[in-house]
C-alpha cells in the first residue's frame, strides 16, 4: 500500500510515526497519536485512515496496540484550540503524543509539512499516512479514537448528528447548530460557530 517515494536510508534507530485527526471539524478536540512500530512484528494493512473502511481501521486498530513497541494517544482540548487556534493547538497535541511514549524514538515522522518546536529530530512528510507505515499507523489510531469520542458525544448532545458527521460542517450540522445553538464542545473560534452566537445575541437584543 506504501509507495517508496519516501528514503528511509539515511534515518537510522527508533522511528516514530505522528499523525492528528480533526483540525477541520467546527467541535471536539484535535486528537494525536504516536507510534513506534516493531520491524519484528509488521502489521499488514496499513495506510491512510480516511482510505479505510470503518471496520478495517477498528480491526487495525487492535493490531496496532497489540504488535507497536509502543504508542501514545494525545489531543488539544476546545478550550486550547480556541486561545491557541487551531495549527498551534496541533502542534501541541503532536508533541504531547511524542512525549508521552514509553520509549524514545532517534527520529520522529511527521504527517504534512510542518513541525512542532521541539526537541527531536525529525522530518515532516507530505501525505506520510499513506507513504510511511508508522504514520498511517498513528493516522488509524488517532481516527478511530476520535470517531469513537464524537459518536458518545451524540448521546450526550443529541440533534446534531455527531455519529455521521464526527464534527465537521456538513449541511446537517450546520443546520442543527443554526437551529439548537452551540454546545460546550463546540469550537468558538470557527467561524460558523460565532456566526451562531451572533446571531442569537442579536436575536436577544431586538
Amino acid at each position: 500500500m506504501f509507495s517508496d517515494l519516501f528514503d528511509y536510508r539515511e534515518i537510522s534507530g527508533l522511528v516514530a510515526g505522528v499523525d492528528e485527526v480533526g483540525r477541520g471539524p467546527l467541535a471536539g478536540d484535535v486528537v494525536t497519536a504516536a507510534v513506534i512500530l516493531d520491524p519484528n512484528n509488521p502489521v499488514a494493512g496499513l495506510g491512510d485512515s480516511k482510505a479505510l473502511t470503518e471496520k478495517r481501521r477498528e480491526k487495525l486498530f487492535d493490531d496496532i496496540v497489540a504488535n507497536c513497541l509502543c504508542f501514545c494517544i494525545a489531543r488539544a482540548s476546545v478550550k486550547e484550540i480556541d486561545s491557541l487556534n487551531i495549527l498551534q493547538a496541533t502542534m501541541l497535541a503532536m508533541t504531547r503524543a511524542v512525549d508521552g511514549l514509553a520509549i524514545k524514538p532517534d527520529h520522529v515522522l511527521v504527517d504534512g509539512n510542518r513541525l512542532p518546536k521541539w526537541q527531536y529530530c525529525a522530518t515532516a512528510v507530505v501525505k506520510g499516512d499513506a507513504r510511511v507505515a508508522a504514520i498511517g499507523a498513528a493516522s488509524i489510531l488517532a481516527k478511530v479514537t476520535r470517531d469513537r469520542e464524537m459518536t458518545n458525544f451524540d448521546d450526550l448532545y443529541p440533534g446534531y448528528g455527531f455519529a455521521s458527521h464526527k464534527g465537521y460542517g456538513t449541511k446537517v450540522h450546520l443546520e442543527a447548530l443554526g437551529r439548537l445553538g452551540a454546545t460546550a464542545i463546540h469550537r468558538q473560534s470557527f467561524k460558523p460557530v460565532r456566526d451562531v452566537a451572533l446571531a442569537k445575541e442579536m436575536s436577544a437584543q431586538k
